[in-house]
């Protein structure tokens, strides 16, 4: 079996206050910046506790909604979106300017995410934003995904994402937080899912079928129940089986 390095990052800053207790399993981190949820306080919060762990930290912007936790799609502009994207995003990096610290990646939030990776005008609003940042940042996108493939040809360093405590449909979209199962908790289902998505390259999704996809980061929820459970048990079995957290 092959060495692998992954990262393992969470949605922070979303008014859970649980990032103390999340921070120290982390390798990256994604904060809200303003459109779904977070504001000045709590981005200064999140963004010294991610230098003190000296986990790499990334924008976590949305649709503008903090009433559907930027879960809905909006029916916005193109360019009001644009706009509202790059001010979450310069909320961000007006604080971390502040406390000595560097953007590292952007990771779109919720619906936003969803639809960029199906949707070719919001993927390039997003990647437009990317390109308009003067230092090189990475794209946290899917795998497969409309938002994955412009921006690798417009030569954004792109990394692949997996959730680690979500379960997929065949298209590779995640199943609908209003279904039951949409949410993995226990454990060993959880390490199973992300050793073949690491080892294997497949997923299976919810009605059996096996699915090639491919990711080298991990996503645990932050708002998932038993968070912090997850982490620590994927912190301490992923390396027995030939996978490095960096």
């Amino acid at each position: 079996m092959s060495f692998k390095t992954v990262d393992i990052n969470a949605d922070v800053g979303e008014g859970l206050g649980n990032e103390a207790l999340l921070m120290p399993y982390l390798s990256s981190c994604n904060i809200a910046c303003g459109g779904h949820a977070g504001d000045a306080k709590t981005m200064t919060e999140v963004v010294r506790l991610a230098k003190n762990y000296k986990v790499k930290i990334g924008a976590h912007p949305s649709f503008p909604d903090k009433l559907n936790f930027g879960r809905a799609v909006m029916d916005i502009s193109a360019a009001d979106l644009y706009s509202s994207l790059k001010l979450q995003i310069r909320s961000l990096q007006q604080i971390l300017h502040n406390e000595n610290a560097q953007l590292h990646h952007i990771k779109p939030h919720g619906a936003l995410y969803n639809l960029a990776a199906k949707d070719e005008k919001t993927a390039r609003i997003i990647i437009e934003i990317v390109k308009s940042i003067a230092m090189p940042i990475q794209l946290y996108v899917p795998y497969n995904s409309v938002i994955s493939k412009l921006a690798e040809q417009e030569k954004i360093s792109v990394t692949l994402e997996a959730f680690a405590d979500r379960n997929y449909e065949e298209n590779l979209s995640l199943v609908s937080r209003k279904k039951e199962d949409a949410i993995l908790h226990e454990n060993s289902k959880i390490l199973n899912h992300v050793l073949g998505i690491i080892h294997r390259e497949k997923v299976t999704a919810i009605n059996g079928v096996e699915v090639p996809i491919k990711a080298s980061t991990f996503c645990v929820h932050g708002d998932t129940k038993n968070a912090f459970e997850i982490l620590d048990f994927l912190i301490k079995e992923l390396p027995k089986y030939n996978v490095k957290i960096q």
